[in-house]
């Protein structure tokens, strides 16, 4: 009864700070008092309870790091001229009306030749992001369709963290699980697709006008040489590289083409990587600004925190004496259901994707039998959910690269992250309404 108390308590706070616009630093501080004082109550003392939250700050200092470099690779790519270069060489080729349809198509394909979503949300996310400023294009949608994009390639690509955990957790092959996200993501990916050249038709954007493009060839030196940062993450990326090995690569290359081919000086270059990118030009500002270690410092923190009190969460089993009753909503929504609606406060306790996955994975592995099955379950609830909390370091991360202006905005019209459990959830209640009570197909 204390767990749902506690749990629920958390989840109106969060619920409030969305309700009245205010920062969800506030609920997570609130949410590591509550926690902290289940773990008194559960007898752990002071420092016992210090410790695992220093020990859950230290499970993510490398995503800080991360952190960190998607802020220097997004302000430095500005300042190099490949955004700039890739937008010009854009602007003709994509037209209004399929503006949200090509964003969403563009950026499926970067994260799964990639493998990550963090890292096509700071490459061609921001590039998208750009063009949709550029264009006059609604940027919530834009921020709505990168997001649906990454999460693509995030749930399906072989070089995917999130699916090769998966496959470790359940002990199946990643190419067998990678041939039924295919499978059970057909119907949604095509519903997204439509939604999105819907919203292009009815959009207000129009085409660059020559004025922006000319100010954009004025700004920067536009050689072929510009492109390298971007052609070094996709190469680099393809190779297997670590991902923070690739941004650092890229990173100074765009450096290097910032000083000779830019001109600008070493102490520019340090502002921009820490300050951001800023354009003299006010008619390119929306477009061009952004970037740098200091955009990512909200993020770190919401990042901290929660790490800080995932760990109270993990060694005190709050979320485990709701494991009993899962069995039993499995029986009632089919056992899928019992998995997404599992991931959901996992997701929301856990703050992040992979121990989202794992805490789903404990509570539900007794739920079937079926290895294969239970990745499938996985992959099309834990995984697609986590970029659906405001809160999790799955969302805020990717929209705090591409500056995306409004967070619940970006979510409602990322729809491939909830058409795809929703089908899939269809689907099961379908089977399970052919399946006899003897086991029978009808």
């Amino acid at each position: 009864m204390l767990e749902l108390i506690v749990l629920g308590a958390f989840s109106a706070a969060l619920l409030l700070c969305a309700a009245l616009g205010i920062s969800v630093l506030y609920a997570l501080i609130f949410g590591y008092i509550l926690f902290a004082g289940y773990a008194f109550k559960k007898h752990y003392t002071a420092a016992e309870i210090a410790q695992m939250s220093l020990q859950g700050i230290n499970t993510v200092k490398n995503i800080l790091i991360v952190f960190m470099l998607i802020g220097m690779l997004t302000a430095v790519w500005r300042a190099a001229g490949t955004i700039p270069l890739l937008v010009t060489f854009s602007a003709g080729l994509i037209v209004p009306s399929a503006f949200f349809l090509v964003v969403f198509l563009l950026n499926c394909l970067v994260s799964v030749l990639t493998g990550t979503a963090f890292g096509t949300a700071a490459t061609s996310g921001v590039i998208c992001m750009a063009m949709a400023a550029g264009e006059g294009m609604n940027p919530v949608y834009t921020g709505g369709a990168i997001l649906s994009g990454i999460f693509f390639g995030d749930r399906c690509s072989p070089m995917s963290t999130s699916a090769l955990l998966v496959s470790e957790l359940t002990e199946t092959d990643i190419f067998d699980n990678i041939k039924n996200m295919v499978k059970t993501s057909v119907v949604p990916f095509a519903a997204v697709c439509v939604l999105y050249l819907l919203m292009g038709l009815n959009s207000a954007g129009s085409l660059f006008d020559s004025v922006q493009l000319s100010l954009l060839r004025g700004s920067f030196k536009l050689h072929w040489v510009t492109a390298l940062p971007a052609a070094l993450v996709i190469i680099l990326s393809l190779c297997r590289i670590n991902v923070k090995r690739t941004m650092m690569a890229s990173i100074l290359a765009a450096s290097f083409i910032c000083l000779s081919v830019q001109g600008n000086t070493p102490e520019e270059l340090l502002r921009f990587l820490i300050f951001g990118y800023r354009v003299p030009e006010p008619e390119l500002a929306v477009m061009m600004n952004g970037g740098g270690i200091l955009s990512m410092v909200k993020v770190s923190l919401i990042v901290c925190i929660s790490s800080s009190f995932s760990c109270i969460l993990e060694k005190t089993g709050i979320l485990f004496g709701i494991k009993k009753k899962i069995g039993r909503l499995g029986e009632r929504v089919t056992p899928y259901g019992g998995a997404l609606l599992t991931s959901l406060p996992a997701s929301m306790a856990a703050c992040n994707q992979t121990l989202g996955i794992i805490l789903t994975y404990q509570l539900c592995k007794d739920i079937t039998d079926d290895k294969k099955e239970l990745a499938i379950y996985l992959e099309n609830s834990a995984v697609i959910v986590a970029p659906l909390v405001p809160w999790s370091i799955a969302c805020a991360v990717p929209l705090a690269a591409i500056s995306a202006p409004e967070t619940a905005g970006c979510i409602l019209t990322a729809f491939y992250l909830y058409l795809l459990p929703a089908w899939n959830m269809i689907c099961s209640r379908r089977r399970m309404n052919r399946i006899k009570p003897d086991g029978l197909v009808n």
